[in-house]
């Protein structure tokens, strides 16, 4: 398929191939559900954790004798069941991550990729090259009508642009090695540059 490039401040720049193993797939909600299930599991700290009874601070002294009380039978004030006991099968310090085959998450960013070439949202610019200043990006970004949108330079990111994007809401940058499916179904646009286009076939073939 075949798509417009243009420049950053709107002009036509020719246009560029797009290959079909790319961009041109059905995408299939269940591989990018799979994908962002498995970003978003590695992200997650699994940090959070509570106090067994073998852990909280009360005496381990039997708080009564086990039989003629009328009660029912206890040990120690530790007990799940009394305050400030121990929790019983409370969270504990863990990895929340699973594996994925790489051949599948590699599968996951192209049918994300096609998901949005395919919904119209994909937007291909002859370079990610600007003057560093964060006000004349802006304007640019608001002329080209872009209100959440992810850009994808080549193997590594323009600087100048990184500067100037950084404290424009709603506007990231990323090199190839960075592309991931859950930033790209985030943004309601997704900006490629043609070095990113070519440094992406050659990462995913």
């Amino acid at each position: 398929m075949k798509l417009d490039v243009i420049k950053l401040d709107g002009g036509k720049a020719g246009s560029v191939e797009l290959s079909a193993d790319l961009f041109g797939l059905e995408p299939r909600a269940d591989i990018l559900h799979r994908v962002v299930r498995w970003q978003r599991n590695n992200a997650q700290a699994g940090t959070h954790k509570v106090k067994t009874r073998s852990e909280t601070s009360y005496s381990t002294k039997k708080i009564y004798r086990q039989k003629g009380t009328g009660g029912a039978r206890h040990g120690d004030r530790n007990a799940p069941i009394f305050r400030g006991g121990g929790i019983y099968k409370g969270p504990v310090v863990r990895s929340h991550g699973h594996d994925l085959p790489k051949k599948f998450r590699k599968l996951g960013l192209r049918h994300a990729l096609s998901a949005k070439a395919q919904a119209g949202e994909l937007v291909v610019i002859e370079d990610a090259a600007t003057e560093g200043k964060t006000a004349a990006l802006a304007k640019q970004v608001k002329n080209l009508g872009w209100k959440r949108a992810l850009v994808i330079d080549g193997a590594e990111a323009n600087q100048d642009f990184l500067k100037a994007a950084r404290n424009i809401e709603g506007l990231d940058i990323l090199p190839t090695m960075g592309a991931n499916v859950y930033d790209i179904l985030k943004r309601d646009t997704l900006v490629i540059t043609k070095a990113g286009i070519e440094a992406l076939e050659a990462r995913l073939k």
